[in-house]
Order: structure tokens, then C-alpha cells, then sequence
């Protein structure tokens, strides 16, 4: 089987009927026969602890603006959904969404609060492929009824929208990043600060994601879309945060994207995610004695070949969940206990004992102990926000800024190292 390669996408468009109709005395004129009549549907999305989900629609029409305002209850519209694999054509999922609240923006369209959450189905814009160990982001299909009238202004009558059209995905957080590829054709995304930046150029902190959120290139698939690395969790997307660009004095945060999974060729992708590295350093004003590099999970990997590969490049390295490979050397990845004791970069290892996907004892403490001067954070497990999630996700707590160490939290640590 083979599918077209799958690029930044847009959330294609999902109707009801004809049109927006204005009844019972409220002049159809005013809605009705205009070109694009439809109401505009934007699902905006919001990358919680355990990943992206839909929270909210905002539902824009001019013919809202006749509308009275305390009409719109949470009753007034239904929402169903529908989410595709776009690799495979299957139904991911397909039900109704709850919709908890309804209100009016500032610019007059109407806010459909969807419930969401840990545990809530319906509301991801990710499918985690195992036979794959991927996660591909779904073409989500939003249809909207109105199930009760608003009242226009003044008596007027009933307001009925029976027709939508369904925009992009909207997730400000991860729209914030650009998009970009190296001259050797490996993705990646771009936070670019918007204050401080320093004397000598703003702080960068590289991001290195874990194995679900690379590309799939393999089976007839060509499947690499700069999406799922800041889309699964929030490891990037920390140091966006008003609070990491403060600690930091404004910071790029670069999140490279590989086109499998680091540990299977460390060797290989090590150079790419130097060029981009040299790439944004270049194209920027960056501090070259403030690059930090953090992952999880192969990232965790990843970044400890990349210390390994460039000992005098980073200003920190913060390996979570990490995998150093089998001692003897016979995996695909392979971090030797000469290059750990050889380790001089600052280094904070973060993991949880209950881990059962990279054991914990036989990768980060095994670090540790090896790694002159290092941080060990080991938790029991993973619980955040009244939340338990599986235990190999300790990535959670170094998003959230939680992990401290003489009375330094994980960020601070960070900000205030130079090389």
C-alpha cells in the first residue's frame, strides 16, 4: 500500500445543509445567499499531560452577530466527531462530544466548550500505531447541529445555522512553532523568543522526542509531517511557557523530528540534529554557551549521544527516561561506559522507578552512577494533577518544571548554565 506524502495539513470541511437561515421576521438578506454563507467551525486543540486534544469548536457567522446573547445555552448545539487514520482509512473514532459550556467570544462567534481530559474518549488528534510504535496525527471531521433556536435581538424571530464548513486545527501553543527542514531534508520546529534574548543571543533548548513521534517511512508508507513531536506531549511546549521564556530571559526551543526513531540509528541522525542545530544558530542570535539538550524516552537517548558526539556543545543535558542500550553493545543504540564516565556536561536524569518500558535501574541510574556530578530525579511514579498516568511518562514532571535539586527547580538549574 502506498499513500502520498503527508504534509502540514489542514482539517478539512464537514457540512450540515443549505445554509445559514434567519426565520420568523428576522430578514433572510442578512444571512442567507452570500457566497460563503456557512458558519465557519475551528476546532482549537490544547496539549494536556497526556496529549493533544480537541477542548473547544468556536462557531463564527455574520448572522450571528443578530443574535441575542442570552439565548446560547450548552444545549443549543450537538457535536459529533469523526477521526480517520490517514495512513490506514480506518475509523479511529466516531461519537458524540459533550459539550459543558457555551459563550460568546469578544468577536462575537460562539465558544463550544468540549469535555476533555485524562480518560475522556473522543477528543485526541493522535493514534498511536503499535505494530509501528507511531503516533499519526487523525483527519478529524467535526459535524455541528443546531438542536435549539437562538432569539435574534429585539423579537425578531429564531436564528437556525444548518450549514458549516470546518477550518484548520487550531492549537496556539503549537502554531506558535514554525516549520522548517535542514538542507538534508530532517524536519523541524521553531520557538522563537519574543523578548530578552541576551548580549550575546537568546538561550536555545533542543528538544528530542521519544520513539511515537517520528516519521514512518517504511511498509509503503511516507508519513513525516513535523506534527506529532510537539503534538504527544508537552516536552517542547514547556519551554514555550511564559514562566521557562522568563527563567530563561526569552530562549528558541528547537524540536528536530526524526524520520524513524533515534535509536535506531543513532549514529546517523546524530549529524542531522547537529546541522540543525548549526542551522537555527546560524539563521538566529544564539548564545553558543547556552544550548541545553533535552529527551525522552529514545530522545532521553539521543541526547546523551549528542553530549557524547559533542562534549564542549551543550550547556546542560537533561536525559528523561532514557535508554543507554545493552552493555555488551549489540543494540542499535549504544551509549559505552567510556563515553558516560567521560561525560562533563551538567547533566539531570529524570525517570520513574514503576517504568516498565526502559527500565529504570539498568538505564538512568546506571547513568548516574557513571556520570561525574550528576542529578538523578527518580520518582515513584507518574501522578500529576490529581492523574495517574503509565510510568514510563516522567516527561510529564520536567514539562511542569517540577523536578528540583537544592532548592533549584529543573528550569532554573538549566537557565543559569553556560558551557
Amino acid at each position: 500500500m502506498h499513500h502520498t506524502p503527508i504534509t502540514r495539513r489542514t482539517v478539512l470541511a464537514t457540512g450540515a445543509a443549505v445554509g445559514a437561515s434567519a426565520l420568523l421576521g428576522v430578514p433572510v438578506a442578512s444571512a442567507a445567499g452570500r457566497e460563503h454563507d456557512d458558519a465557519l467551525v475551528t476546532p482549537v486543540a490544547e496539549v494536556l499531560d497526556g496529549g493533544e486534544q480537541v477542548t473547544s469548536l468556536v462557531v463564527s457567522s455574520p448572522v450571528l452577530g443578530l443574535a441575542e446573547r442570552t439565548s446560547l445555552t450548552s444545549s443549543t448545539f450537538a457535536v459529533h466527531v469523526t477521526a480517520t487514520n490517514p495512513l490506514t482509512g480506518e475509523t479511529a473514532y466516531a461519537q458524540d462530544r459533550v459539550v459543558t459550556a457555551a459563550s460568546w467570544t469578544r468577536r462575537g462567534a460562539i465558544r463550544l466548550a468540549l469535555e476533555h481530559g485524562w480518560g475522556v474518549d473522543g477528543g485526541g488528534t493522535l493514534q498511536y500505531l503499535g505494530a509501528y510504535g507511531r503516533n499519526v496525527l487523525l483527519d478529524l471531521d467535526y459535524a455541528i447541529t443546531q438542536v435549539e433556536p437562538l432569539r435574534a435581538r429585539g423579537g425578531g424571530g429564531a436564528i437556525l445555522l444548518d450549514s458549516f464548513r470546518q477550518g484548520r486545527l487550531s492549537d496556539p501553543e503549537v502554531d506558535a512553532f514554525s516549520y522548517h527542514a535542514t538542507a538534508s531534508g530532517l524536519n523541524y520546529r521553531l520557538f522563537s523568543p519574543a523578548r530578552g534574548r541576551g548580549r550575546d543571543g537568546a538561550a536555545l533548548v533542543v528538544w528530542l522526542h521519544g520513539g511515537g513521534e517520528g516519521g514512518l517511512l517504511t511498509d509503503g508508507y511516507d508519513y513525516y509531517d513535523n506534527e506529532a513531536p510537539l503534538r504527544a506531549n508537552r516536552g517542547a511546549l514547556g519551554f514555550a511557557t511564559p514562566e521557562a521564556q522568563y527563567l530563561f530571559g526569552g530562549a528558541y526551543v528547537l524540536a528536530p523530528q526524526a524520520t524513524s526513531a533515534w535509536m535506531l540509528d543513532g549514529d546517523g541522525f546524530a549529524p542531522l540534529v547537529l546541522e540543525a542545530i548549526e542551522e537555527v544558530a546560524a539563521a538566529h542570535r544564539i548564545d553558543a554557551s547556552r544550548i541545553h539538550v533535552v529527551g525522552c524516552s529514545n530522545g532521553g537517548y539521543m541526547s546523551l549521544k549528542m553530549v557524547a558526539e559533542h562534549p564542549e556543545m551543550f550547556a546542560s543535558s537533561v536525559p528523561i527516561c532514557c535508554g543507554i542500550g545493552p552493555r555488551d553493545g549489540s543494540g542499535t543504540y549504544f551509549i559505552s561506559d567510556d563515553q558516560l564516565t567521560g561525560m562533563t556536561t551538567p547533566t539531570w536524569l529524570v525517570a520513574a522507578a514503576n517504568d516498565t518500558t526502559l527500565d529504570p535501574e539498568d538505564n538512568t541510574v546506571y547513568a548516574h552512577e557513571r556520570i561525574d556530578g550528576s542529578i538523578m530525579t527518580m520518582y515513584d511514579g507518574v501522578t500529576w494533577d490529581g492523574n495517574t498516568y503509565p510510568g514510563h511518562w516522567s516527561w510529564i514532571y520536567v514539562a511542569r518544571n517540577d523536578p528540583r535539586h537544592e532548592s533549584a527547580s529543573i528550569w532554573e538549574w538549566m537557565s543559569a548554565a553556560k558551557r
